[in-house]
């Protein structure tokens, strides 16, 4: 954009936010199609259908139309009727106009300041998304608002940002056609194929997933979605114009089976879309937006940024989901697969492939280089590489990533036969243990679905899946025979031709007839077009798991799903499968457990021969944390089936910065053993130091930019002597949501509010999670004796304490109250404001398990804090450096982020204050400390020190107590802004306190205390 241009820009922009000026609809209409056409949409004069005006056909005209949005400008959208009127009208036009193309058409409404799209949904505009323009607005903003409504620049390169902010989650295209879809699925749902996908969908995940799955028609919406999405990309990144190909091609992958190229885009759960009126118009309108990327270049690590554009960070976290950086994954299958020719490769949580892309290219190269003819190795690829996940969309990207790790030439080679791509939609942990699946000597697949008494079965003879790429085809054939729009309804036509090409043996033959009858009467029943995917989706995982059939390299990045995320259901089947690989280390330290250590003793169980390679990304914790303990040791004693490993080495890759994920990690190494031959991780690991230069994606640009070192760790004994203090030290109460609770005191106003009463609102923090934060404040008056102060973990200073804020807790003297009890109606405004916090947590909450006074007392640890003792010591939970302080108010209450303790004498306080707050101790701590990208998280770590008892007799002791309360009094008299940010505010009395006289002596003193 040329500099006059951009003059020209900002000023149409200005004349477009001044509402203060007398203007007409004609000026508005004729800024608004300047806008379009200086903004860089590409746009003409020629594309925009002004006339001025064009016509609908019942005598109205449309102010502008752009492709297929319809814009309606009025002169101000402040009114409500106005406004009501204005959508009244806009609804008019996009219905005439979708009835007239049988296009999908989006509204857009605005009076040059307020600006919002609209979907049409039974017959309605819904609003899918709104921008204000003002004075202050960059022109940037709203032009990208405009491009993703309308959808007209072309030849996109599809980069990171581009992806984020054209296709992601947040954006404008993604929520019109959301809400466009969600409209098609209410109109349908009760058709039987629709229902029929939408159960299927709902067994496999909930198999997966257990109570942490979301079994919602809106969670069924956003995976057709996003697989459809994936589904239209995976042919435009091949080259494949979906211009000219209709819904139904598309999603069912025929132009991918004409080229005989199998499991890349399927008849899934997914493509019920194109069997709806109103589908075919949904797919080509999204299939439009989609083309307008430049697919054919695009780098396989593009398509998860797609993935984490699309699956809110929120879905991923719920998962345990983190993606590995492709040099990451690169040098990993380096160094794993040494004889890639003969080695079958697996990653059992292959998110969009990733590791899968590297294998591919490592068997392809070693394929070459040993003059293995191209037809031979594609062959032979695909039992050698193979990949399984439990999300859709994850899947249907890997299968993509599996053709670019191929790639173009070999695919368009003449030498190239069939390929079926071995990336299959399951649940590789297998939580309820799936045996049925096989039944003396059967593969059972039941039919049935909802409240069916009586499951009809398709059965194949197992050793069928022995060749994993004719199953597959004798699978797909049948069902696609059984779907043949040619074939008369009730009739079954013979199978003798299936059955020579396929070599099926004459006593075989009966089994494989009556499936066909089977998915016939399937078909007949209006439930088709699945079986042939949800067969092969459960099948192939369980053969995998077969003895016979076991690959030599598991390799991945497992979930790291933390057990306090961990819905209750999967925490109890968690527990119990780990307290089975004694893997378990008890209830004081679950919440520091995660799922990726199950997932790799079970994945091997199942998966891995004895033998067999491992390599997996892990946290960080599992190479030295002591609730790694059973883990490290390799015995995974499974009553069913134990398996024992070798570990052999590791990576530890904390100190590389930037930190690549939310938390520090590593990579572990190993193998399978005979029973006996188990082998504990090595205390000598491979330490990574450096920065990783920015973009880097290849291990040839990353090696020269970390320093490796061989190290040994600082493996934290699980032995060591606990301090007795342990059990006196209790976390503070969950005082959660923020927005309902934590609040700012008010003015009271003119004429005040009378004796006793404060005017409050809700304090906000940029801390706040979904849906919390984008709620409202709550604001009112309630009686002063219940906004009482509050400890934060960021009010604690070492020897210091800050000024506390304020929440709105029922407590009336050393009771805590709740919306039954009859004390509340005591006092009208507590009962106001408790009764709307109430309303609001009902609302929004995940579960109805906790009631909101049962939220803020979560475990007791807010009313356990009553009636509150006159001294007590307090430490923060978290930090790079251990800090605490007395907390000598007794009206304070004590927030999760610190542990507290109710004191004997202020000597103790001091005493404790002088051991915490001296760097000897958090020196000797950080060993034992879990972290996430650092060392940061203390909880009661520290009581793995063995902390004595203060002893007043003890000489030690009371040396300690005195130096204590020295360093106390000298921090009191520091001038400090106590407005900074507290971690500023450590640090300075962190530095004052190493210049002290008395530093020297204490931490000598704390060393031999604690040696």
């Amino acid at each position: 954009m040329t500099s006059e241009t951009s003059s020209e820009l900002q000023e149409i922009l200005r004349r477009l936010s001044d509402r203060s000026k007398l203007r007409s609809e004609a000026t508005l209409q004729a800024d608004v199609r300047q806008l379009l056409l200086t903004g860089g949409l590409n746009l003409a004069d020629h594309d925009l259908t002004v006339d001025l005006e064009t016509q609908v056909g019942d005598r109205r005209r449309i102010d502008i139309e752009v492709g297929y949005t319809v814009i309606e400008i009025k002169k101000d959208l402040r009114s409500a009727a106005v406004l009501r009127d204005a959508v009244q009208q806009l609804t008019g036009y996009v219905k005439s106009r979708t009835q007239q193309t049988e296009q999908r058409y989006v509204g857009v409404l605005t009076d040059g300041v307020d600006w919002r799209a609209f979907s049409l949904r039974d017959d309605a505009l819904v609003e899918a998304s709104q921008f204000t323009l003002s004075k202050r607005t960059d022109g940037t903003d709203i032009l990208l608002w405009l491009e993703g409504v309308l959808a007209t620049r072309q030849e996109i390169v599809p980069t990171p940002e581009e992806i984020k902010r054209q296709l992601g989650a947040e954006s404008v295209s993604y929520e019109l056609d959301f809400l466009t879809l969600t409209s098609l699925y209410e109109q349908n749902k009760d058709l039987p194929t629709v229902q029929l996908k939408r159960n299927l969908w709902s067994q496999l995940l909930r198999s997966a997933l257990g109570a942490q799955f979301d079994d919602s028609d809106e969670l069924f919406i956003e995976h057709t979605l996003l697989v459809n999405i994936a589904e239209v990309i995976a042919h435009l990144v091949l080259e494949i114009q979906v211009s000219t190909l209709s819904a139904a091609t598309i999603l069912r992958g025929e132009t991918f089976n004409q080229a005989r190229i199998y499991g890349v885009v399927d008849s899934d759960f997914f493509d019920w879309v194109v069997e709806i009126p109103g589908g075919e118009s949904f797919v080509r309108t999204m299939a439009r937006r989609l083309s307008r990327f430049a697919w054919a270049n695009v780098e396989h690590d593009v398509l998860k940024v797609l993935y984490e554009s699309v699956i809110s960070a929120e879905t991923r976290k719920a998962q345990g989901e983190y993606y590995t950086p492709d040099w990451l994954a690169e040098h990993m299958v380096d160094e794993v697969i040494d004889d890639p020719l003969n080695q079958r490769v697996l990653d059992p949580a292959c998110g969009s492939g990733t590791f899968i892309f590297h294998a591919v290219r490592r068997y392809l190269r070693a394929a070459e280089e040993a003059g293995t003819p191209l037809g031979k190795s594609l062959d032979d690829l695909t039992d050698h590489v193979a990949g399984i996940d439990l999300h859709p969309v994850a899947v249907t990207l890997a299968r993509v990533t599996y053709l670019l790790a191929i790639g173009r030439e070999r695919l368009l080679s003449d030498e190239r036969k069939l390929i079926r791509v071995p990336v299959y939609l399951g649940d590789s942990i297998q939580w309820e243990q799936r045996l049925d699946l096989i039944d003396h000597g059967h593969l059972v697949i039941r039919t049935g679905t909802g409240d069916q008494l009586f499951q009809n079965e398709l059965r194949f003879p197992e050793h069928l899946l022995k060749n994993s790429v004719k199953f597959d085809q004798l699978v797909s054939e049948l069902a696609d025979r059984a779907a043949d729009s040619r074939r008369t309804r009730g009739r079954v036509p013979s199978l003798a031709e299936v059955f020579r090409r396929h070599a099926i043996a004459p006593e075989d033959q009966p089994e494989i007839s009556a499936n066909f009858d089977l998915l016939c009467r399937l078909v007949d029943e209006g439930r088709n077009h699945i079986w042939s995917y949800y067969v092969r989706n459960l099948a192939r995982p369980m053969w995998l798991t077969r003895e016979e059939n076991r690959v030599d390299i598991l390799i991945g990045n497992p979930p790291w799903l933390s057990f306090r995320h961990m819905p209750e259901e999967m925490q109890a089947v968690f527990k119990a499968m780990s307290q089975d690989r004694g893997l378990w280390r008890g209830d004081q330290v679950a919440n520091l457990q995660d799922l990726s250590g199950l997932f790799i003793a079970r994945t091997a169980q199942q998966y891995l021969r004895t033998g067999g390679k491992f390599a997996f990304v892990v946290p960080n914790p599992v190479l030295d944390r002591p609730y790694w303990t059973g883990f490290r040791a390799g015995r995974f004693r499974d009553s069913s089936e134990p398996i024992d490993v070798s570990f052999t080495n590791s990576w530890d890759l904390r100190r590389l910065r930037p930190h690549f994920f939310p938390r520090g990690s590593a990579v572990v190494f190993g193998s399978r053993v005979t029973a006996g031959g188990a082998s504990r991780l090595p205390i000598e690991t491979d330490r990574w130091d450096g920065r990783i230069p920015r973009g880097a994606s290849t291990w040839q640009t990353v090696r020269a930019s970390i320093q490796r070192t061989t190290a040994n760790l600082s493996v934290a004994d699980e032995g060591l002597v606990e301090s007795p203090y342990r059990g006196r030290f209790t976390q503070g109460a969950a005082i959660t949501p923020r927005v309902l609770f934590v609040v700012e005191k008010q003015q009271s106003g003119p004429l005040g509010l009378g004796g006793g009463r404060v005017r409050v609102r809700s304090s906000r923090s940029s801390n706040e999670k979904t849906p919390w934060k984008q709620l409202p404040a709550l604001e009112g008056v309630v009686e002063a004796e219940f906004v009482r102060p509050i400890l934060l973990g960021e009010c604690v200073l070492p020897y210091r304490v800050l000024a506390p804020q304020h929440a709105v807790l029922p407590i009336e003297g050393n009771l805590l109250l709740d919306g039954e009890h009859p004390h509340l109606e005591r006092y009208p405004d507590l009962a106001q404001w408790w009764r709307e916090a109430e309303y609001v947590w009902e609302s929004n909450r995940r579960s109805d398990r906790l009631s909101l006074r049962d939220q803020v007392d979560f475990r007791r640890k807010l009313s356990i804090q009553l009636p509150i003792p006159p001294l007590r010591f307090v430490y923060a939970k978290s930090g790079m450096h251990a800090c605490a302080a007395i907390v000598e108010n007794p009206n304070e209450i004590i927030d999760q982020a610190l542990y507290w303790s109710a004191l004997t004498s202020r000597q103790e306080g001091a005493y404790l204050g002088a051991i915490f707050n001296t760097p000897a101790l958090t020196e000797l701590l950080r060993p034992l400390m879990s972290y996430g990208k650092d060392e940061r998280h203390i909880d009661t770590a520290i009581w793995q020190l063995p902390i004595p008892v203060f002893d007043a007799s003890n000489q030690k002791h009371a040396r300690l107590a005195e130096l204590g309360a020295l360093e106390a009094d000298f921090v009191s008299t520091l001038q400090m802004d106590e407005t900074r940010n507290f971690v500023s505010l450590r640090r300075e009395i962190r530095a004052a306190l190493l210049a002290s006289p008395n530093a020297e002596e204490l931490d000598q003193l704390v060393r031999e205390l604690l040696d």
